[in-house]
């Protein structure tokens, strides 16, 4: 099984994925430290990524969650994935590949962003990410308003493997 653990910045994926990751026994892979450095420059810039930026992220991404994979591991990976094309890549030929969206207001995301500290993506770019974001209808959707802990209950739940509502 892959999980990619999707939304726009500030959604809480890599706290979710990481927790989901342990909870589930499973490798976790930040999708972020895929961007190359042309992407991570333009980002810190201010700079919207475009479509020709994103498909060599979402390639390496997608053939590094490939590799553990073959060797036998569950993945759990975050990637912004706000577009059913970027979707539609990172999952072709990959039945086994789920999404769990990480859904939240702009303006609740919009605070979290405020405090966050030490990340390349600059609040300012959160508004373009509400813009390019294509909700996915065939993803285990969450709200990010509960703490982490319940998130990953409730995605366990809908994945047959915990009780939603408490700690896994």
């Amino acid at each position: 099984m892959i999980l990619v653990v999707m939304g726009v910045s500030g959604s809480g994926k890599t706290s979710v994925g990481r927790k989901l990751a342990e909870a589930l026994g499973a490798a976790f892979v930040e999708g972020d430290r895929y961007h190359p450095p042309s992407n991570v420059a333009k980002m810190s810039a201010g700079t919207p990524l475009t479509d020709e930026d994103r498909w060599p992220w979402l390639r390496a991404l997608r053939d590094a969650m490939d590799a553990l994979h073959v060797a036998g591991r569950d993945v759990v990976a975050t990637c912004s994935a706000l577009k059913q094309s970027y979707r539609n890549l990172l999952a072709e030929d990959r039945p086994h590949l789920r999404f769990v969206y990480l859904k939240g207001s702009e303006a609740l995301i919009g605070e979290r962003l405020k405090r966050r500290k030490g990340h390349f993506m600059p609040p300012e770019l959160l508004h373009s990410q509400f813009v390019a974001l294509e909700e996915p209808r065939d993803a285990i959707t969450v709200d990010i308003t509960p703490p982490v802990d319940d998130i990953v209950a409730a995605i366990l739940a809908r994945l047959g493997r915990g009780k939603a509502g408490g700690s896994p």
